[in-house]
């Protein structure tokens, strides 16, 4: 019997202590969790949640799996990679993710791109967007609004 795939991009993020990684991102995002497989000494190996719709895997740290080196931003000095949502309530979102212990990176602002827009860093180094879109922009318009800043 053939298992039908449908193709996706999924972000997998390495964290320290996963379980309270999971935790935040019930209290931040709303996540529902969908699994986590436990390793021998309780350390996740693999867990998934759904975020806005989307699946996110996750994992404890194994630094034995990457040549004795800690994959985690904190460990790595930050992250290149920004998970962005777009959400409805961006306000009220990005409060939600800041009451559960994320740290603002950049405030919620409109943007000259038409979003309603903000940044924070989640308690284990990963940094995540919402943006809320509130007007359309011409693509015309964002080439002058760039030009002037």
């Amino acid at each position: 019997m053939a298992i039908e795939v449908q193709p996706a991009v999924l972000p997998h993020l390495v964290v320290d202590d996963a379980a309270a990684a999971i935790d935040f991102y019930v209290k931040a995002f709303g996540a529902v969790e969908q699994g986590r497989v436990p390793g021998p000494d309780g350390k996740l190996i693999h867990a998934s949640l759904a975020i806005n719709g989307s699946s996110v895997m996750l994992n404890d740290d194994f630094p034995e799996m990457s040549g004795g080196k800690s994959m985690t931003p904190k460990a790595l000095g930050g992250s290149p990679v920004t998970i962005h949502l777009v959400v409805t309530d961006v306000d009220k979102q990005f409060q939600q993710a800041i009451d559960a212990g994320g740290t603002v990176v950049m405030p919620v602002e409109d943007q000259f791109w038409g979003d309603r827009y903000g940044v924070l860093e989640d308690p284990f180094g990963h940094q995540w967007s919402m943006g809320q879109p509130v007007r359309e922009v011409s693509i015309d318009e964002i080439h002058e609004a760039v030009k002037q800043h």
